[in-house]
C-alpha cells in the first residue's frame, strides 16, 4: 500500500497541493486526472521521491518496490535493450553486476566465494534466472522483436525507445507502478497488450493519461486533482464524468424527492456495472460500484469549453471527389494513386502509421500544396475549415490580444462584447481575453484555432490531430461538438474514444501510400478479419 499523508506543495504563489491524504491499495488502478497545469506529473514525481513535498510524507513498506515510467528517452543510450529493461528492477540489476564482477576476478578468494553464494541466493529469490526471458516477453508484447534485444538503445527509433522504457517499468512485478502518459507513441497493438497487462496486474497502478478509452478499460478508480485537493472516486473515467454530471443535475434540482434521486443513481450504477468490457476488471469494478451511495456522488468544479460547430449553409450531395492522387515527400511516395468520394454526412477518420501521409493529404485538399499526379474537386455547396497539426504560423510574432486575434476571423459586424463572450465560453474569461496570442500554451492555441473554426460557419471540417495538447475536459467537449456537427468531417487522431464516437467511415493510408476504405466504426474496423490479420503480422 502506498500512503500519502498531509502532502502539500507550492511553486511561488501557486498552490499545487494542500494536505493531500490518500491510500492507494493493491489490486486497484487509479487514473489521476486534472486540468493542464494542475500538477498531475508533479504529483507522480512526489510519489516516486523525485520531488520532495514541502509538508507531509509518502510511505511504502521497506520490502515493497515502486517502478516509474521514465520520460528521458536518451538516459539509457549506451546500454543494450534487454539490459535496459532489467535495470527497471534496481536491486536485481545490482546483484547481477556484482555477481558477474566477482566471477570475472582472476584471484577468486574464499571471501569472494562466500559473497557470491549470498548473491546467488538473493538472485534466486528475485527470480533472477528468469530475468532475461521475462524481459524478452515484455518487449515482445510491446512489439520489440528479438532482433533488437541486443542492440544499444541509441540505435532505436523514438517510438521503440518508449516501448523499451515501458517494459522497464513493468519488469519484475513492482508493488506500485507509476505511469505518466504510457500510451503516447504506442501503436494500436501495443496499447491493447498494455491494457490486458494492467487488467491482470494484481498490485497498485497510478496512471496519468489523456486517452479516455485506455482509462475506461484499465481504471477501477479516478483520482481527481482539483483546487489543490485530490478526491478518489470508484469507477473509470466515463463513470466519473457521467456521475459528476448527474450530481450537478441533482444539485440544480434541490426540490426533487430523495427517493427519485436514489432511483436515478441506482439506474445509473446498474447501467455502468453491466457495461464493463473486461472480465477481471469488470467484476472488481462492479462490486465497488454497487456499494456507492448518494453521498458518494459529487459534482465536479471542472470547467468545460463550449465547442459547437454550426454550418452557415446546408451541404449538398456533391462534396468531394479525389481521383488518382499521388505525392512524393523527401524522396518517399507517401500517397500513391489515392481515390475516394466524400459523401453527405460522412465523418471520416484517417488512420495509419504514416503521419506525413495524412498531413500531406490534408494540405493537398486545402490547396496548400500541389499533388504530383491526380485531381480533387470540392462541391460548389461546400465550404472548408482546416485545423493543421502545426499551428505556429498563426501565433508566432503576433502581438495581438486574443480579442484582436479572433476578430481577424470573425464577421465584420461582430462586436467586442460578442468576441469576449465567445472567448469566455472557450475558457478565456476576463483578463484572459487580453492575453497576447504569442504567449499562449499549446492547449490555449488549440482552443483559439477551434474558435476560429467555429466562427467560419464551414460545412466541411478538416482536422489533423486536434486533441494534441488538450486536457480531458477540452477533448470531451470537442468530441461532443464533432458528434453533434451536422456537416461532414475528415480528421486524423490517435484517440480511440474520439475516433470510435465520431467516425462512421475509416480510411487507412497504408505504408505503401494506398488506402483501405471502410464504411464502419473504428471498433468494427479493428475487429475486421483483414485488419486483425495485419495487426497480428506486425
Amino acid at each position: 500500500m502506498l500512503t500519502v499523508n498531509n502532502v502539500s506543495l507550492r511553486f511561488g504563489d501557486q498552490k499545487l497541493f494542500e494536505d493531500v491524504n490518500i491510500k492507494f491499495t493493491p489490486g486497484n488502478c487509479y487514473g489521476l486526472i486534472g486540468a493542464n497545469g494542475a500538477g498531475k506529473s508533479t504529483f507522480l514525481k512526489i510519489l516516486s521521491g523525485e520531488i520532495e513535498a514541502q509538508t507531509g510524507d509518502v510511505s511504502l513498506k521497506n520490502d515493497q518496490r515502486l517502478a516509474v515510467l521514465k520520460q528521458n528517452h536518451f538516459e539509457y543510450d549506451e546500454y543494450k535493450v534487454l539490459e535496459t529493461v532489467i535495470m527497471g528492477h534496481t536491486r536485481l540489476y545490482e546483484v547481477m553486476k556484482e555477481k558477474d564482477a566477482i566471477y570475472m576476478k582472476g584471484d577468486f578468494s574464499e571471501e569472494d566465494g562466500m559473497r557470491a553464494a549470498e548473491l546467488e541466493g538473493e538472485f534466486a529469490e528475485m527470480n533472477g534466472w528468469e530475468a532475461d526471458s521475462d524481459a524478452a516477453r515484455l518487449l515482445k508484447g510491446l512489439g520489440i522483436g528479438e532482433e533488437l534485444h541486443d542492440k544499444e538503445m541509441s540505435e532505436l527509433q523514438g517510438s521503440e525507445k518508449v516501448k523499451v522504457l515501458l517494459a522497464q517499468a513493468l519488469f519484475g512485478n513492482p508493488d506500485v507502478l507509476l505511469l505518466d502518459e504510457p500510451t503516447n507513441h504506442l501503436d494500436i497493438k501495443a496499447i491493447q497488450w498494455l491494457e490486458d497487462f494492467l487488467i491482470d496486474f494484481e498490485n497498485t497502478v497510478i496512471v496519468v493519461s489523456h486517452d479516455r478509452h485506455f482509462l475506461n478499460n484499465v481504471c477501477t478508480h479516478i483520482a481527481d486533482l482539483d483546487f489543490g485537493k485530490i478526491q478518489v472516486y470508484v469507477g473509470n473515467y466515463d463513470f466519473w464524468y457521467e456521475s459528476s454530471q448527474l450530481a450537478m443535475k441533482m444539485a440544480e434540482e434541490q426540490n426533487k424527492k430523495k427517493e427519485e434521486k436514489i432511483k436515478d443513481l441506482k439506474e445509473f450504477i446498474a447501467r455502468f456495472s453491466a457495461n464493463a468490457s473486461k472480465s477481471k476488471q469488470a467484476t472488481s469494478r462492479k462490486k465497488l460500484l454497487e456499494k456507492i451511495t448518494l453521498d458518494d456522488i459529487q459534482p465536479s468544479s471542472r470547467k468545460y469549453p463550449y465547442i459547437a460547430f454550426k454550418a452557415d449553409r446546408e451541404i449538398g450531395n456533391d462534396l468531394l471527389t479525389v481521383e488518382n492522387l499521388s505525392k512524393t515527400v523527401d524522396g518517399v511516395k507517401v500517397l500513391d494513386n489515392v481515390s475516394f468520394t466524400l459523401n453527405k454526412d460522412d465523418k471520416v477518420a484517417l488512420v495509419g502509421a504514416n503521419e506525413v501521409a495524412k498531413t500531406t493529404l490534408f494540405q493537398i485538399l486545402m490547396g496548400e500544396i500541389e499533388p504530383d499526379e491526380g485531381t480533387y474537386k470540392w462541391g460548389v455547396t461546400t465550404s472548408q475549415s482546416y485545423f493543421p497539426k502545426d499551428n505556429s504560423e498563426f501565433f508566432e510574432g503576433s502581438n495581438l490580444s486574443l480579442v484582436e486575434w479572433l476578430r481577424q476571423y470573425s464577421p465584420e459586424d461582430e462586436t467586442e462584447t460578442f468576441l469576449r463572450s465567445f472567448l469566455g465560453r472557450m475558457l478565456f474569461s476576463g483578463e484572459e481575453a487580453l492575453k497576447k496570442a504569442n504567449v499562449l500554451s499549446g492547449g490555449e492555441k488549440v482552443r483559439c484555432m477551434l474558435s476560429k473554426m467555429m466562427l467560419s460557419g464551414a460545412n466541411v471540417l478538416l482536422l489533423d490531430e486536434p486533441t494534441n495538447h488538450l486536457d480531458l475536459e477540452s477533448i470531451t467537449s470537442l468530441n461532443k461538438g464533432l458528434i453533434n456537427f451536422k456537416g461532414s468531417v475528415i480528421f486524423a487522431s490517435h484517440d480511440h474514444e474520439f475516433i470510435q464516437t465520431i467516425a462512421n467511415r475509416i480510411i487507412e493510408i497504408t505504408p505503401n501510400g494506398g488506402i483501405v476504405d471502410k464504411e464502419m466504426t473504428y471498433d468494427e474496423y479493428l475487429n475486421d478479419p483483414e485488419v486483425q490479420k495485419k495487426l497480428a503480422s506486425k
